[in-house]
């Protein structure tokens, strides 16, 4: 017996959202401003000096957490396809700019 499709997309929109969640959250504490241009790759880098506040406990965890994001990322590209991955994150960024405004930063304008 299969999945049905919109069950599995679900599965994987609530595990995204967690993660998410908490990165945003984390972001705040730190107070980096996750979405301009290059922030997510210097806490990928481990450099603290994107963070206005310091707090290397709240640091660490976002830096694993984000990780987990793009680990997990490339697993639903397997799972579900590269639109309906792609798509599914837009939903996403959607959601937690609805509840955390501008305080993550602002994302790079396409077009």
């Amino acid at each position: 017996m299969s999945e049905d499709p919109s069950y599995h997309h679900q599965r994987w929109l609530k595990h995204f959202e967690g993660i998410d969640f908490e990165i945003g959250q984390l972001a705040k504490i730190c107070q980096v401003q996750l979405l301009d241009p290059g922030n997510i790759e210097r806490v990928l880098r481990n450099d603290t000096l994107v963070c206005g506040h310091q707090n290397q406990r709240a640091f660490d965890k976002m830096r694993q957490l984000l990780m987990m994001h793009y680990s997990v990322r490339d697993k639903a590209l397997v799972a579900l396809g590269e639109e309906e991955t792609l798509a599914m994150m837009g939903e996403i960024v959607e959601r937690l700019r609805k509840r955390f405004g501008d305080q993550l930063g602002t994302p790079p304008q396409v077009g």
